[in-house]
């Protein structure tokens, strides 16, 4: 036998499965909204502070998952409490440069103008071998062609070569540049998009057009896009 927190009434055995299940499931859902709540760019790319809020709200969340005896608010409380704090601190962060600093840091730079600064990656606690590593990423496999490189605070590093070792532009070239536009998924695995279709300038005999003049059904397409310039992609679906 067991007690339920919520309603007051004992279960047994049976119903322990069942419980735990909708216990986790509840759980679940709060974490992703916590998650959301954060915003996007931590989970791409989390600063110090924010992997630390997430593994918080990982470990307390756990806790009244394993243990039906502890009540669920239990678990729910510190987790909106951290949650609390962190969307404060966010907000100080962006309104004062010290916060700002204290919690994420500052991005430091490696090497300045072809040389490697042994006491920024001393204080950075980053080997030369990772240093190689970070530039072979980028490809650079020549330290002296980089003018800046820029450790920063979520551990990326960014480079900057010397204006002779960058890839030639069009404009370098002395070729004519088309503008460059945003493709929009109007039609993905059978299903047509309506937003997608009303943000790209299109309506849905353009689309018809375009099935029509492919000889396919909306079922058949696998992809089909468009950019604001009339550019257009399209993959036909494949029998598997």
């Amino acid at each position: 036998m067991g007690y339920f927190p919520f309603s007051g009434a004992y279960y047994g055995r049976g119903d322990w499965v069942t419980i735990s299940v909708i216990r986790t499931a509840v759980l679940y859902g709060l974490l992703i909204l916590c998650v959301r709540l954060m915003g996007k760019r931590q989970v791409a790319e989390m600063e110090p502070a924010e992997f630390v809020v997430t593994m918080l709200l990982a470990n307390l969340a756990s806790v009244p998952m394993q243990d039906n005896a502890l009540p669920l608010l239990s678990g729910v409380a510190p987790m909106f409490t951290v949650l609390a704090l962190e969307l404060i601190l966010a907000v100080l962060s962006m309104k004062l440069l010290p916060v700002r600093r204290m919690l994420n840091g500052v991005p430091v730079p490696l090497i300045r103008e072809g040389r490697i600064d042994q006491a920024a990656l001393s204080a950075a606690r980053v080997s030369l071998d990772e240093l190689e590593q970070k530039l072979r990423e980028k490809d650079v496999f020549d330290y002296t062609t980089v003018a800046y490189a820029i450790l920063e605070t979520d551990g990326e590093l960014t480079v900057m070569p010397y204006p002779q070792h960058q890839s030639p532009t069009r404009e370098d070239l002395g070729l004519s540049r088309s503008p460059a536009g945003l493709f929009y998924n109007l039609i993905a695995d059978g299903v047509l998009l309506p937003d997608n279709l009303k943000a790209s300038g299109y309506d849905r005999a353009w689309v018809n057009r375009e099935l029509k003049a492919r000889g396919v059904s909306l079922r058949e397409v696998f992809l089909l896009a468009a950019d604001s310039g009339g550019q257009v992609r399209f993959i036909k679906k494949e029998k598997l």
